[in-house]
């Protein structure tokens, strides 16, 4: 392991980390905000345009478990070092694409660099702040940005598009990438799981396929749930997960240690998480889809419109990282998701003729409020008690839950929109309007079910309130 750093040099280490924290949520949904004009250049059809969003979330979250893995393995600086310059190139490539398949590739490739980049960047950030007040203070201000980073995408992303083309969404990357690759070789130190280490390919190959057939099994479900083809991938999906359980039991070094897992409050953690993705990948989307073609709204308005988001977040964080060391994350998650359902509920009443200030902005604000209560304390809790060697496994896991959430959220999502538009193929406003009222009520259920989650799961010994000199990484979770 490393040497400990200097105290300076740490906090700019945290700069640095938020800093690729920031990219990897961003490019979720940077490119969201100029599909219209993306689908109108390329000739996208409705489904590519769906998969130039899912290709990213679905590489992203399932490789996300192996790229934790050669984290720990290979090096968490070296491979923070290589996701940098990979995700660079994918970016300089899908801004050059020619047709959809390219756009959809260069995302992909992306998606696949992420997952190198992300789960580096979280465990550096796990050894960097071991314990106590300090620790704190770096998730919270690490959680701040996850939640953020989205609406974030989304101005950046409408002002690129209004002012310049859509394809300043991808090359803008590579500014993010420059700075992240001179402050991770000027801050970061090097550390690695000890002793001798082995890749567990089989292990990989399973959930990759696996998760790639139930996300792909869940965007066939605009076809009908009955649909043979909807069925067999779904059932493919499932049975190659429970493989990939039965192998990691089996294995001496698995991709994926059970005991990571298999924790009540961890595993409550990840399941929330899941959840999370759904709002600020899936629901975000259908939200810019109405600012823009409901509202009439440019892709600049559209992304100063969801604003309110971020900034309700990053208001609310502080606060929340207060009740955090008061309460303990418990309560945060219990009370965080019911908030943001009640939000979703509101804005499921938008109409095609419907105020902004009335029927939009309110909803946003409550919404933030609530995520603020999910994220910080989130991925704390999902990483507590995690050994060093599993830091990188752990991290990727926490970042692919929220992925593959988004993705399978994404795709139920786009069922029922299809189904609420009754095939259509230029829908009115107001079908419109009610069609994403009825993804927002979806997302919403989620949430409920998230809190019900963290009623039940989120209990025990590593749920009480951490006083500034403990340390969340070394307190016995469930």
């Amino acid at each position: 392991m490393s040497a400990p750093q200097p105290e300076r040099r740490k906090w700019w280490a945290l700069g640095v980390l938020s800093l690729t924290q920031l990219v990897v949520v961003l490019d979720g949904t940077i490119v969201n905000i100029a599909l219209p004009q993306a689908q109108a250049h390329l000739d996208l059809s409705d489904s590519q345009r769906q998969w130039v969003v899912t290709a990213y979330a679905l590489a992203f979250g399932a490789l996300l478990l192996l790229g934790g893995r050669v984290a720990d393995y290979w090096g968490r600086k070296r491979t923070f070092v290589v996701g940098m310059v990979g995700f660079g190139l994918a970016s300089v490539y899908g801004g050059f694409a020619q047709s959809g398949v390219e756009l959809i590739v260069a995302r992909g490739l992306q998606g696949a660099f992420a997952a190198l980049l992300a789960p580096a960047a979280l465990a550096l950030l796990t050894v960097t702040f071991p314990s106590g007040k300090e620790r704190n203070t770096a998730f919270a201000v690490f959680g701040t940005v996850a939640g953020a980073g989205a609406s974030v995408g989304l101005v950046l992303g409408g002002l690129l598009t209004d002012f310049f083309d859509w394809r300043w969404c991808l090359f803008v990357n590579v500014f993010f990438v420059v700075a992240g690759l001179i402050g991770g070789l000027m801050f970061l130190g090097e550390s690695k799981a000890e002793g001798e280490n082995r890749y567990d390919i089989v292990g990989a190959v399973t959930v990759t396929l696996g998760l790639g057939s139930l996300v792909y099994g869940f965007s066939l479900a605009e076809e009908g749930w009955g649909s043979p083809r909807t069925i067999i991938f779904l059932a493919a999906g499932v049975a190659l997960l429970a493989l990939f359980v039965w192998i990691e039991s089996r294995v001496a070094q698995p991709l994926l240690p059970l005991r990571i897992v298999t924790n009540r409050v961890r595993g409550g953690a990840f399941l929330i998480q899941a959840v999370a993705g759904t709002v600020m990948i899936g629901a975000m989307l259908y939200l810019t889809f109405h600012l823009q073609i409901v509202l009439g709204m440019s892709a600049l308005q559209a992304g100063l419109a969801t604003l309110p988001l971020p900034i309700s977040i990053m208001i609310v964080a502080g606060f929340a990282a207060r009740m955090l060391a008061r309460t303990g994350p418990r309560p945060l998650l219990i009370a965080g998701p019911l908030i943001a359902a009640v939000g979703l509920v509101y804005l499921s009443f938008i109409t095609e003729t419907g105020n902004y200030f009335v029927q939009v902005m309110p909803a946003l604000i409550v919404m933030g409020i609530g995520m603020a209560l999910i994220f910080v304390p989130l991925q704390n809790v999902a990483l507590a008690g995690i050994d060093p060697e599993d830091a990188g496994a752990a991290s990727a896991l926490a970042n692919s839950a929220m992925q593959i959430g988004g993705s399978i959220g994404l795709s139920v999502f786009t069922a029922i929109y299809v189904s609420a538009v009754n095939g259509e193929a230029r829908p009115e406003p107001a079908v419109l309007a009610d069609a994403y009222g009825a993804t927002f009520i979806a997302v919403a259920v989620a949430l409920v079910v998230a809190s019900a989650i963290a009623l039940v799961m989120v209990r025990g010994a590593g749920t009480k309130p951490v006083a500034a000199g403990d340390s969340p990484a070394m307190m016995h979770v469930g």
